[in-house]
């Protein structure tokens, strides 16, 4: 029997996972829970999730790749946040994430963060016991809470420009959800 650990589990080091991009032109991506506001409660949830996905860079013939980072709450069409960043934006933490080989298509990014979850775990071809959110009975989202630097409910899914240190910010933040000052 053996046993896994972080360097054998079949997940990537980002630097591995930008070479897997840039050799074979197939994306990578991770995925990482967010949680409200920090609280001693054990059996908090998490209210949404951040997703990386690193892939060739369409605009370069063959050259270079992009990160597109995607934010938001579970249960919801609006993203907190749905940007494509230049290697040189990425921030460091984020360079110590762990990546798994998948296949997207365009088209997942107008889904729920969940099921964009979903997708690219079966996409990934790993043995995940995740919920089928696809045929799950539709419910109601909580209403959406301010968030930094727009609100969830003006929120769009296709990408939108912003400045690098924005983005950092929001990548940075172990939150989705800021309350309004």
């Amino acid at each position: 029997m053996t046993t896994e650990t972080p360097e054998n589990d079949g997940r990537l080091s980002f630097m591995e996972a930008v070479a897997y991009v840039m050799q074979r032109k197939r994306p990578v991506f991770a995925a990482m829970p967010v949680f409200g506001d920090r609280s001693d409660d054990e059996n908090q949830t998490a209210e949404g999730a951040k997703v990386f996905i690193i892939e060739p860079d369409p605009e370069e013939d063959g050259g270079d790749w992009q990160m597109r980072f995607i934010a938001g709450p579970f249960f919801s069409a609006a993203y907190a946040a749905n940007e494509v960043l230049a290697p040189e934006d990425v921030p460091g933490s984020v360079r110590d994430l762990r990546f798994m080989p998948t296949h997207v298509e365009d088209d997942w990014f107008t889904d729920q963060i969940q099921i964009l979850i979903q997708k690219l775990v079966q996409g990934a071809n790993i043995d995940a016991q995740m919920p089928d959110y696809r045929s799950a009975p539709a419910t109601r989202a909580p209403a959406p809470m301010p968030c930094s630097p727009s609100p969830l409910s003006g929120a769009t899914a296709s990408p939108e420009p912003r400045s690098p240190s924005t983005a950092a910010a929001m990548l940075e933040s172990s939150s989705l959800h800021r309350s309004a000052r």
